[in-house]
């Protein structure tokens, strides 16, 4: 029998839509909102309320979010928020210093001999007023109790080693927000944030790309507690001015990697300077890495912290934090006298056909506690913290 073409396709046409069926009956219907049943608490997210699942369906074809707030206020309103991005503006205030003393320490000549021309210095003084940018805008959030610019020290004395420093300190500043930025309570005040701190992730990079590393290895950027980031970032200031009133952020005692990759080394052999190379990695799962660690009670940074910690002192296990996953190695030959460890690195992926999951600059703590952990809530892990973190360079 020959079908006739219209005939055909309308017989295609119905055939296609019963075989939809399934899913149309899966679909969200248009309910009014007082026919829509209560979501159980457990299928919510946490803080979520049952009681407001559904509000925000929409009666047209554009959705409505519930966060949406048609006359917002850019101003912070709990402590949290407050805390959160005065110490984000301690990492841009770092940053802007940073930039503009490692181009007045150093001679062009200098620069040139490292592989670093007169565009890429341009692109660092950019960086430089970048920061400005940032800073007056968290500054503003916090209005005229907002933490002033403090003084800085570093310890670089070449070229390479500035661009190597400022890699790991653009990302302990870049994972120190994404830690905290999906939690706060002013949702305004968050977009401000994200739209300031996925500058300095393009800033990470750049470095990266100026010290020889592959600019980007992983497939997802991490996130690390706001007392992670403080540890990492309080060593460097030196004193704040005395209206700045202390951080709540907790530091916890300093870990040292006694056998860290070089990543100097790494990407001259590389080729040096530039966008792209093909060595993807510095480091393997299996190969051992080997830690020391300081004692609680240490004064640490601008406002005269003790370091501490909510364990016995007494580390079980290396937390590997990279990508999206806490990843735990138990340590072996731990010496609690002479506070050493040893731990093999994790291997593995985060999907199969992805990258190692440990790759690209990371952190690593020493914890008492092997508790699985996700990106949303491992702040928890700070209450097993022994030491640390530090940053492992490991791709």
């Amino acid at each position: 029998m020959v079908v006739a073409p219209r005939f055909f396709a309308l017989l295609s046409f119905v055939a296609g839509w019963a075989s939809l069926l399934p899913f149309a009956s899966a679909a969200p219907s248009q309910l009014k909102r007082n026919q829509i049943s209560l979501v159980p608490p457990a299928q919510l997210g946490a803080g979520a309320d049952p009681r407001r699942a559904g509000m925000n369906i929409s009666e047209t074809y554009q959705p409505n979010s519930s966060y949406m707030v048609e006359k917002p206020s850019y101003q912070v309103f709990s402590n949290f928020d407050f805390q959160s991005i005065a110490l984000a503006l301690h990492q841009e205030y770092i940053e802007l210093d940073l930039f503009n003393y490692g181009l007045v320490k150093f001679s062009d000549a200098d620069y040139d001999a490292a592989g670093i021309d007169a565009d890429d210095r341009h692109l660092i003084r950019h960086m430089a007023q970048q920061e400005i940018g940032h800073a007056v805008a968290l500054s503003n959030m916090l209005g005229s109790k907002a933490p002033k610019m403090c003084t800085y020290r570093y310890d670089f004395q070449t070229v390479p080693e500035f661009i190597d420093f400022s890699q790991r300190l653009t990302k302990w500043g870049e994972s120190g927000v994404y830690g905290f930025l999906n939690l706060l309570d002013n949702r305004a005040s968050a977009q401000i944030l994200l739209q300031s701190i996925t500058t300095e992730a393009r800033q990470q990079m750049a470095f990266r790309q100026f010290e020889g590393l592959f600019p980007m290895p992983e497939w997802f950027e991490t996130g690390i507690p706001q007392s992670w980031a403080w540890t990492l970032l309080s060593p460097w200031i030196v004193s704040c001015p005395e209206e700045n009133k202390p951080l709540a952020w907790e530091i916890y005692p300093a870990l040292n990697w006694t056998n860290q990759p070089n990543s100097i080394a790494a990407g001259r052999a590389a080729g040096g300077p530039s966008i792209s190379n093909n060595v993807t990695a510095l480091t393997h799962g299996g190969q051992e890495n080997t830690f020391e660690w300081e004692q609680p009670g240490k004064l640490q940074g601008p406002y005269n912290q003790k370091t501490t910690t909510h364990t016995s002192g007494v580390p079980k296990y290396a937390a590997y934090v990279s990508q999206f996953n806490v990843t735990y190695a138990p340590l072996y030959d731990v010496d609690t006298n002479a506070r050493r460890a040893k731990a093999k690195q994790p291997g593995g992926k985060v999907f199969p056909q992805g990258p190692s999951l440990v790759n690209s600059t990371i952190f690593v703590a020493l914890t008492d506690s092997n508790t699985y952990y996700t990106p949303a809530n491992l702040s928890l892990i700070t209450h097993h913290v022994v030491a640390g973190p530090a940053i492992y360079q490991a791709g």
